[in-house]
Formats: structure tokens, sequence, C-alpha cells
């Protein structure tokens, strides 16, 4: 019998409540999740690789009982979903937009490997507004990202915040 393995990929800069929902749900569907934390030098990010890495493994220990791993990539996704013996590809869609680019993407994706299917889960209805580049801007300006993201996880905005500096007047 074949292990479904799963994987969602993301740059979780940081990781947001949406993406703990998509995460806990996510894993329902596979045997193993794997979480794919990887680089988008478009998005600017506010967190290393190691850790935006580290960052998820915190937030993802307690749970799933041990069927989620986080790993790093810095590939095509295809490429690496095959190198993970993934056969879906599990994406988070907020609304309107989110469905057209993933739509896109999902098509580009079946060129390279029409083996691997994509599923998307709609957020949680609370939870549909959330970005992780609205949590930085709003946490850029001083303003309370604890609606958004888990305790630990405010905490590791607003320290690098103080560190780099707020905007705003």
């Amino acid at each position: 019998m074949t292990r479904r393995i799963g994987i969602y990929p993301g740059t979780f800069d940081p990781i947001t409540l949406g993406h703990m929902d998509i995460i806990e749900r996510g894993a329902k569907l596979v045997d193993e999740l794997i979480i794919g934390v990887t680089t988008n030098a478009a998005k600017s990010p506010m967190f290393s690789d190691d850790e935006r890495l580290a960052m998820v493994e915190r937030e993802v220990a307690t749970i799933a009982d041990g069927k989620i791993r986080v790993v790093g990539f810095n590939s095509l996704l295809m490429d690496f979903a095959d190198r993970m013996g993934a056969l879906v590809v599990i994406r988070g869609i907020r609304g309107v937009t989110d469905f057209e680019y993933e739509y896109q993407l999902t098509g580009m994706n079946r060129q390279l490997n029409h083996e691997i299917e994509t599923v998307f889960l709609m957020a949680d209805v609370a939870l549909q507004p959330i970005a992780s580049r609205l949590v930085k801007e709003i946490a850029l300006y001083g303003g309370d990202i604890s609606k958004f993201v888990t305790p630990s996880v405010r905490d590791d905005v607003m320290a690098r915040v103080e560190r780099n500096g707020r905007l705003g007047s």
C-alpha cells in the first residue's frame, strides 16, 4: 500500500493562524504532510530561511502526532514534491484572487508533473483575510498582530521589528 505524502509549500514569513489551519486540516488528508519552506525573493522576507524553518518546526511540533515534517527547499515545487515522494500538493485559498493565481500555477505544475495532484483547501472564514505580508506591515507600523499569529510568532515578529526599526511616526 502506497503512503500518501502531501506537500504544503510556502514561505511562511511568518507562519500565521491561517497557515496553521491549512496544516492541521491538510494533515488529516495524508499519511505524512511535508511542510516545504521555500524562499521567494520577491516577497522581501523578514526572516532568514533557517529562522523560518525553526519557526515552522516549533509551531507544528504539537500537532498531528508526528505526521508532519518540515523541510526547506529551493527548487521547482514539482521537483521537490517528486524528490519527497509526494502524491499531492496542498494549497490554501483565501479568495478569488488566490484561486486565479493558484489555478494558473496548478496548470503549469501539471505540465511539469501530471502525476502529482493539487488539492485546494478554503481558508476558515475567520482566517481568510490573514496574509503574512499584511501581518508584517501591521507589525512594522506598530499594530497588534496577536489576532493573526500565535503568541510565540508575535514575539518573534515584534523582536525583529524592534531590531530593524518601526515605520511611521
